[in-house]
C-alpha cells in the first residue's frame, strides 16, 4: 500500500509540473487570473485555479521528507542525495513537458514572473531560476504558432530547436540518474525505480 501511495504522489507530481509549464506557455499563464495577477498568484478569495493557500514549495519539501522516511536515509546521507535527486527531477521535467527552473524553486516559478500579471503578485516570492532551455523552446514554438503569418521555414527552425532541446534534456536525464545511483543503496535504488524518479 505505501508503495501505491508513493506511487500516486510521484505520478501527482508529474502532472502537477506537466500542468504548471502548459499553463505558463498559455496567454495569461503568468498570473493573469480573470484579470487580476495578485489573485491569480497567492489564490486570494480562492481565485487563481489552485485555490487559496497553496504553497508548491512546501509541498515540495514534504515529498523531499517522505522520500527520505521511505528511503531510509541518515541526515549525512540525505545531505548528499536530496541535491542530485532534485537534478534528476528537473531532468525529467525537462525531457518530457518543459519546465521553469530547478526543482527546488519550479514549483514557484510562475510567481512574479517579470512584468506578468502587472509586475508579479504582491508578497509572491520572484523566482530566481532560469527558464529551462525546452520551456524556453516551447515559449517560442508557440508564439509562432499563434501568430499565422509565421513562415513555414520559422515554424520549421524553432520545432528543431525544440527538438534538440528534448534530446539535451533526454541526456542531461541520463547523466543526473547515473549519478544519483552512485549514492544509493540497491535498496534505495529499488524504491526510486519503483516511485518512477528512476529507469
Amino acid at each position: 500500500m505505501r508503495k501505491w501511495t508513493f506511487g500516486l504522489a510521484a505520478l501527482g507530481l508529474s502532472l502537477f509540473i506537466a500542468g504548471t509549464t502548459l499553463a505558463q506557455n498559455q496567454p495569461g499563464g503568468n498570473g493573469q487570473a480573470g484579470g487580476s495577477g495578485a489573485a491569480g498568484q497567492n489564490g486570494g478569495g480562492g481565485r487563481g485555479g489552485r485555490g487559496g493557500n497553496f504553497d508548491p514549495t512546501q509541498m515540495r519539501a514534504n515529498m523531499m521528507d517522505r522520500i527520505k522516511t521511505e528511503l531510509g536515509a541518515t541526515d549525512e546521507e540525505w545531505t548528499a542525495i536530496q541535491p542530485r535527486l532534485s537534478r534528476v527531477l528537473d531532468a525529467q521535467r525537462d525531457a518530457r513537458a518543459g519546465g521553469r527552473g530547478a526543482f527546488g524553486g519550479g514549483f514557484g516559478g510562475r510567481r512574479g514572473q517579470g512584468g506578468a500579471g502587472g509586475g508579479g503578485a504582491a508578497g509572491a516570492t520572484p523566482s530566481t531560476q532560469p527558464v529551462s532551455a525546452v520551456a524556453k523552446a516551447q515559449a517560442d514554438l508557440k508564439a509562432a504558432i499563434d501568430n499565422k503569418d509565421t513562415p513555414p521555414a520559422e515554424l520549421a527552425s524553432k520545432l528543431a530547436t525544440l527538438r534538440d532541446a528534448k534530446e539535451k534534456a533526454k541526456s542531461d536525464l541520463v547523466t543526473a540518474q547515473k549519478s544519483l545511483k552512485e549514492l544509493l543503496t540497491q535498496r534505495q535504488e529499488a524504491i526510486l525505480v519503483n516511485m518512477g524518479m528512476l529507469d
